[in-house]
């Protein structure tokens, strides 16, 4: 994956650089061996290396929001990515939301400046901040100085010039190998730091001992996502680099410290020794395994042209042949071992054949819009099947095994959620006439059940432009979904404020072109609805589509069964919402799958389970308060942000600060963390979408 002689390349391009290990003290040689300044593993909130993982089905119990504060892994269908805990994003300032120029200087004038505040108090690195320091062959600038060593750390940036990192034309275009390229990048500089066991907090010897010094990387997951840890700069300001532009990759170091005074000589050993090592081996061809960079782009670019040739396929979504879709455990995000996974295999009624720039064409399962079922036995694999469906509107990393699962980009999971909030939401369509004659129209209440919190999601996602719905029998409200024959005898429709699911997907797909693909194993009336039935047996799917329909034809119910009575489904109103509670730069926490504004009760986002990394939560948290003031159509709204981070990537949601630990989220999963904000409100709607 590396490059083979590491020490070898170091050696050969360290005259590049401006300072060398001759600069260093004997102390400060004598840190790198393990001890003193730089040994101990210690822990760190907001610290961490880990993947955040997939967690169990059910919705976060209590204490959920401490764990993902302050460490103990994530909840999530299709997890990883992400540190283990919670980061502070709010505190401590950082930017200014300007363009300021910065005085520059060389890498002798650090190194000067940190051993002149040695032993000095903390505040003193001050003078580090906002100068762009040349180092050669990148220059490194220190943005934003933390407030004392147990404070989040301080934001830094490097800044390789394209000339210098000389990556050739062809990993830049199309836009898809440049994401997947920045993607690359991140996950080099994160594990060249973790080989070198700098991503490890030092803590020796209590309160006046020396700590700190771990210098962190935003950790990808499986999926590849558009990043702000590395960013290819062609901007004004970069255009008169070599090259016509830079590299900037962003991480963080905890400014090492004994007490509250500076180790001036361990930071110059960060800076001068181990930062130069870390973009040598990270950021520059020339120690880059070309094959395995562009076999890396190559399968981002595929699957991207895989994905946009659906609708024109009339496909909702589409699994390649030989997929390995089981996670390696229900804590992991990593696929399952091959030896012992079945590959997937398309029914030959179903197969089709997608053409891509790269690997010529992909062959595999074709999935119909419209309804479609995914019926079987119990463990067989359906709701394997589901969970990779659900992710598959993100690209994934070469090796994952769902490389060729992509799904429309628009689909959404829906489930249940006891307790969500919800705002001024029309139900109406699944649940209205409540007792004593209350109305759904613009449905709130701060404890949704089951029902009720599920009803809104779907409204929610339609709202948000949703092209399909995924749904799963095991996380949905069994009395939303169906009921059966004789409960309807004994309790009459008009008895019954639900109108089920059933009662509603036919016309979603004839009237909205909505599709629904829903795992079932315990109502076959949904055969009555369905275009298609896909049958999983020991992991292998067949069309059943035909037997469904016959066996729908022979048995009949004991009463009409409620698939009969779709009665259409309305337009759906767009809400003008807007979170007064909500203010620009606040201070925010988040976890795996939680976020806290300020003082505001804590949003809960364990539902919303196409969010895949705790990267996307900081974004969301960060679009959040961009929004929150405005009141104005939600649809709209996310519209003109999605286009604002198009154009300028997503330090659009945060001007100035370089924030480099986010990562890009739908807008779907912006509409639903806005939508479960307690505090919202709305202020009406305006016209309707359908």
């Amino acid at each position: 994956f590396f490059f083979r002689d590491a020490n070898a390349l170091v050696a050969c391009s360290r005259t590049h650089l401006l300072l060398s290990t001759s600069h260093l003290s004997s102390s400060a040689a004598v840190a790198m061996s393990g001890k003193g300044y730089g040994g101990g593993k210690g822990g760190y909130k907001g610290g961490g290396n880990g993947g955040g993982g997939k967690g169990g089905r059910g919705n976060p119990g209590k204490g959920e929001y401490y764990k993902n504060l302050y460490g103990g892994g994530g909840r999530g269908k299709g997890g990883g990515g992400g540190g283990k805990g919670g980061y502070i994003e709010g505190e401590g300032g950082g930017g200014d939301g300007s363009t300021k120029r910065l005085r520059t200087s060389g890498g002798a004038e650090l190194r000067a400046t940190l051993l002149r505040i040695d032993g000095r108090p903390y505040p003193a690195y001050n003078d580090i901040k906002d100068v762009e320091y040349d180092l050669g062959r990148f220059s490194a600038v220190v943005q934003h100085v933390q407030s004392d060593p147990f404070a989040p750390p301080s934001r830094c940036y490097v800044r390789v010039p394209l000339a210098h990192a000389a990556f050739p034309p062809e990993c830049f275009s199309p836009p898809a190998r440049e994401t997947a390229l920045r993607d690359w990048l991140t996950r080099r500089f994160h594990a060249a730091a973790k080989r070198a066991g700098v991503d490890q907090r030092s803590g020796e010897g209590g309160w006046h001992g020396p700590k700190g010094g771990e210098l962190l990387v935003d950790l990808p997951g499986q999926h590849v996502l558009d990043r702000s840890s590395v960013i290819v700069d062609r901007s004004a300001a970069a255009a008169g680099l070599p090259g016509g532009g830079a590299i900037e990759a962003r991480f963080t170091v905890a400014l090492p410290a004994r007490g509250r005074s500076i180790c001036g000589e361990w930071a110059a050993q960060i800076f001068s020794e181990t930062l130069p090592r870390l973009v040598l081996e990270a950021l520059l061809h020339e120690s880059t395994d070309h094959s395995a960079l562009m076999a890396h782009l190559c399968s981002v670019e595929d699957q991207q042209a895989a994905r946009s040739q659906l609708a024109g396929r009339g496909l909702v979504a589409f699994v390649a042949d030989g997929s390995v879709l089981p996670r390696a455990t229900g804590a992991s995000d990593r696929p399952m071992d091959a030896a012992s996974a079945v590959p997937f295999s398309s029914p030959p009624s179903l197969r089709v054949t997608l053409p891509v720039p790269n690997a010529g064409s992909l062959t595999g399962m074709g999935l119909p819009r419209g309804v479609t079922l995914i019926v079987g036995g119990g463990f067989h694999g359906k709701s394997t099947l589901l969970e990779a469906l659900q992710v598959g509107v993100y690209d994934k990393v070469s090796g994952d095994g769902r490389e060729g699962v992509v799904t429309d980009r628009m689909a959404v999971k829906v489930r249940a959620e006891d307790g969500r909030a919800v705002t001024s939401v029309d139900i109406s369509p699944f649940i209205d006439h409540l007792p004593f004659g209350k109305r759904t129209g613009a449905f709130t209440t701060a404890d949704a059940s089951g029902s009720t919190s599920q009803a809104a999601s779907i409204i929610e996602a339609l709202e948000g432009g949703a092209s399909a719905l995924l749904l799963d029998e095991d996380t949905s409200a069994t009395n939303f979904m169906i009921r059966d024959a004789r409960m309807q005898a004994l309790v009459s429709a008009d008895r019954e404020p639900i109108r089920p699911f059933i009662t509603r997907v036919r016309s979603l797909w004839s009237e909205r072109g909505v599709s629904t693909v829903l795992v079932v194993g315990g109502s076959g009336d949904y055969f009555d609805v369905a275009d298609t039935v896909l049958m999983l047996h020991e992991y292998s799917p067949s069309d059943a589509t035909a037997a469904a329909k016959d066996v729908a034809a022979r048995i009949a119910g004991g009463a009409p069964p409620e698939s009969k009575a779709d009665r259409g489904m309305p337009p759906t109103p767009r809400r003008v919402l807007s979170a007064p509670g909500l203010t620009a730069g606040m201070k925010t926490h988040t976890g795996r799958a939680s976020i806290r504004f300020g003082d505001e009760p804590e949003l809960d986002l364990g539902g919303v389970e196409q969010i895949v990394e705790h990267s996307q939560v900081r974004a969301i948290a960060e679009a959040c308060l961009r929004l929150g003031g405005a009141a104005r159509p939600i649809d709209e709204a996310l519209a003109e942000l999605e286009a604002s981070i198009r154009e300028g990537g997503l330090d659009v949601l945060r001007p100035g600060w370089r924030l480099g630990n986010l990562a890009a989220p739908r807008m779907l999963e912006v509409g639903a963390a806005l939508s479960r904000l307690r505090g919202l409100e709305v202020e009406g709607s305006v016209g309707g979408r359908g």
